[in-house]
């Protein structure tokens, strides 16, 4: 294959002419509109960067705690902090924190985080609206009014989760009058249009209504890699008498586009990222299909005020994901299966799974209030929970169809639909109780304690009812902390863990195959210092989670649990205002190692694939004097090196990335114009970005090339 070019510039036909029409429109449109106004005067705009992290998130459980008093990690993205970021998918805030890294990120595909070098479990991991939901499927962004990240184990706040930490989507809600339009460029020919509106109706507004809508032309850089996504979403509530809330949402997605599939060690060897075009995708026939993935997600929530001091909060929760999953599919060569030949070569596999279904239904009731032991006080939270989870998969293709080359684009194959290969279908419940307590101990010390009991019960079966399994386990995870106040708004805490994962043997190349394992338990210890003023807010800490892990059993091939891994390592990060500028930095020191394996006792000591050993993540925003509204910002991404294989002989180097921007907001009479302009990978940096290892085999993601995204968003 010849060097990649530089850079690549698509002139976006038919869409130049759009944006300037509609730009147009809008701005003489927003000059011209005329409000009744009492003194006949302009309105006073105040335009307000907001924080680009909020350590107050719903997700810790306190919810209402400021922020440096949290015995915790934990942060919060609000939606216009996301967009100024050019946050555009869940994958987008591995540039925003350093605990934040790529596993698997494919162009087309659904979303994975790393925090703190464990990969989050899309089927556990994931909340929304605090409720579990099933994230894998693609999660639009438009209607969401923040994402939270909780870092660490998480065994108080999730019955079953994965140690990395859990994230949590907030719904926008009514909130008054909105009115919001939005037309992007988002990255190649890429067209985005959005709509957000708001508004609370009756004599005491006591009904509220907002409406998201969104759809999106997709066509990326990545070769190959046309689709299109669209998003509706309603939600509404009723303040039918003081202390009486009720709360109805509910939201539509649906995204069609062919996934971009990596690359692969050739042979022994570690290729060159700058000898491959980073818009190759290896996923693409004449007849290739896309990954078509569809979502109906709801909550109905009733908020009851007992008294001043105690709330009633029940919420159901309801999604089904249907999703077609198909790509041509790279894996392996002859004897080589977990890698490229050394020539280019590589198996191509014609894989397809029709009509997944996975549904996830949750109830929760949650107690939460104030009392007066003495002279302690106690904020107390009680919780019961009941969520099922199925996932339904029929038979897929799998099947060989020839072989390709990384430097032969124009290889084609026949292709082989037929679905020979068995999938297991699952069905898991899960009931929990849960209690917390939060204790004022005096005015400098502050203690926490949480205890969550989980019943845990599993069966799966091939689709046609072969092979079936039941787990029926029962766990108690708890959690305590305790914080010292050493100064006004600063305080330093130290706590302790545990968190229960269950794991599934993936559907291809075990003997064991789509098997659940036993459930295991996590366990973390975790110290830092936090602290805030009006200018910033600063934190240092230190983590140590013990994970069990999984090890192929080579005689009879099977997946099973063995050892474990533990993570050590320092973060820091610090957001401050400094006159025009806001800076916002964050670091992580990482030390993770592979302990305690039987079967390979050979990786004992090593460091796992894909985890990087240091990150640092720098943005700087300007505003400048000269100009009101005009905010310039410029970002650095640092990543360490990351391992490639089990035994360490192979790893991708450290790498840098920079990223730009500028966001200009305009002022018209009472309505505002946004303009965002965005470059990713301002010096187009060639290299690997991440080494994930899928279904026993590498693979090497590029990063993107140099994208220039744009957008216009009215308030009117």
């Amino acid at each position: 294959m010849s060097q990649a070019p530089l850079f690549r510039l698509h002139h976006p036909s038919g869409v130049c002419p759009t944006l300037i029409a509609l730009l147009s429109w809008t701005t003489c449109g927003a000059a011209l509109a005329q409000y009744p106004s009492q003194t006949g005067s302009l309105p006073t705009v105040t335009v307000t960067a907001p924080s680009p992290r909020s350590g107050q998130a719903d997700i810790t459980g306190f919810g209402d705690t400021p922020a440096w008093q949290l015995p915790m990690q934990a942060q919060r993205y609000t939606d216009t902090a996301l967009k100024n970021s050019g946050v555009q998918r869940l994958a987008d805030l591995t540039s925003r924190d350093a605990s934040i890294s790529d596993s698997y990120n494919a162009q087309g595909y659904w979303d994975f985080l790393s925090v703190r070098g464990f990969v989050l479990d899309n089927a556990y991991n994931f909340r929304r609206e605090g409720l579990p939901i099933n994230a894998e499927t693609s999660i639009p962004l438009d209607n969401k009014a923040a994402v939270e990240v909780l870092k660490g184990t998480s065994g108080m706040q999730a019955g079953v989760s994965s140690p990395g930490g859990l994230v949590n989507f907030v719904v926008k809600r009514p909130e008054g009058r909105v009115r919001s339009a939005t037309l992007g460029l988002t990255g190649g020919r890429s067209v985005l249009t959005s709509v957000d509106l708001s508004d609370r109706f009756g004599e005491s507004k006591a009904l509220g209504l907002r409406i998201n809508a969104a759809n999106e032309h997709l066509n990326p850089s990545a070769e190959h890699a046309q689709g299109e996504r669209h998003l509706i979403a309603l939600a509404a509530d009723l303040r039918a008498r003081p202390g009486t809330l009720f709360e109805l949402e509910i939201e539509h997605s649906h995204r069609s586009q062919p996934s971009v599939t990596g690359f692969s060690l050739l042979g022994d060897t570690l290729p060159s990222a700058k000898s491959i075009d980073p818009n190759t995708n290896l996923n693409h026939q004449p007849w290739s299909l896309p990954v078509v993935m569809n979502a109906t997600t709801g909550t109905a929530r009733w908020t009851q005020t007992l008294t001043s001091d105690w709330t009633l909060v029940s919420t159901l929760g309801s999604q089904r994901l249907t999703s077609q999953d198909r790509t041509v599919f790279p894996y392996g060569c002859a004897a080589l299966i977990d890698r490229f030949c050394a020539n280019g070569d590589y198996d191509v596999y014609d894989f397809r799974s029709e009509g997944e279904v996975r549904v996830t239904q949750v109830a929760d009731l949650t107690l939460q209030g104030r009392l007066m032991t003495g002279s302690v006080q106690h904020q107390l939270r009680a919780g019961l929970q009941r969520s099922v989870h199925r996932t339904s998969l029929p038979n897929s293709a799998f099947n060989l169809i020839g072989t390709g080359n990384v430097y032969d684009e124009s290889i084609q194959f026949a292709p082989d639909p037929s679905l020979g290969t068995p999938q297991t279908s699952r069905h898991s419940r899960n009931a929990e109780v849960s209690l917390s307590d939060q204790i004022a101990l005096s005015p400098l010390w502050n203690a926490w304690l949480g205890l969550r009991h989980t019943q845990l019960r599993r069966d799966s079966a091939l689709n046609d009812g072969s092979n079936p399994q039941s787990i029926d386990q029962r766990f108690t995870t708890p959690w305590a902390a305790l914080g010292y106040t050493f100064a006004p708004k600063h305080q330093a805490y130290a706590s302790w863990g545990e968190g229960v994962e269950s794991k599934d043997v993936p559907n291809l190349g075990y003997a064991n195959s789509g098997q659940a394992l036993p459930a295991q338990k996590s366990r973390q210890l975790e110290a830092g210092l936090k602290g805030q003023v009006a200018q910033y807010q600063w934190g240092l800490n230190w983590f140590q989670t013990t994970r069990p892990q999984t090890s192929v059993d080579s005689a009879p091939n099977l997946l099973v649990m063995d050892g474990n891994a533990r993570h050590r390592g320092f973060e820091g990060q610090v957001e401050t205002q400094m006159g025009a500028w806001t800076l916002d930095a964050s670091a992580m020191l990482l030390d993770a190692e592979r302990r305690h394996s039987a079967i390979n006792p050979a990786l004992n000591g090593k460091k796992p694939v894909n985890v990087p050993d240091h990150t640092v993540k720098l943005s700087a925003s300007y505003k400048v004097p000269a100009v009101t509204g005009l905010t310039l910002q410029g970002d650095v991404i640092h990543e360490g090196r990351r391992m490639v294989l089990d035994d360490n002989s192979i790893d991708i180097p450290a790498w840098t990335r920079v990223d730009a921007a500028l966001r200009y907001t305009q002022a018209l009479q009472q309505n505002s114009l946004t303009w965002r302009l965005g470059v990713y990978n301002l010096l187009d940096t060639r290299v690997w970005r991440e080494a994930p290892n899928q279904f026993g085999h590498v693979y090497l993601f590029p990063m993107a090339p140099r994208t220039v995204t744009a957008s216009l968003q009215t308030y009117f």
